[in-house]
């Protein structure tokens, strides 16, 4: 069962990231202000690619900005990449 969590430094950069039988399987690389969560990487072990690893990430990062009232900066192209292909998911935190 794979496990994601988010990890930040005291100037709330850091990354989410999931973890498999405790090795670290994937991350995305964000920031956070009072106002707006970027995220700037995405990046899965090459082993893992096709089990929708990314796409949880995805939807770690997306529940934690709603929860927190922030608008999202996408940066990352796999996050630009799905917020183009499905705007009408993340219209509510995209910041354009």
């Amino acid at each position: 069962m794979s496990e994601v969590s988010l990890r930040l430094d005291n100037r709330r950069r850091g990354v989410f990231v999931i973890e498999e039988d405790g090795k670290k399987v994937g991350e995305m690389a964000v920031a956070i202000s009072e106002t707006a969560l970027t995220a700037y990487h995405t990046e899965v072990d090459p082993e893992m690619e096709g089990k929708g690893l990314a796409r949880k990430l995805l939807d770690e990062m997306v529940k934690y900005a709603r929860e927190n009232h922030l608008q999202v900066i996408p940066l990352c192209v796999y996050v630009q990449a799905q917020f183009r292909r499905h705007p009408e998911q993340f219209e509510d935190i995209w910041q354009k």
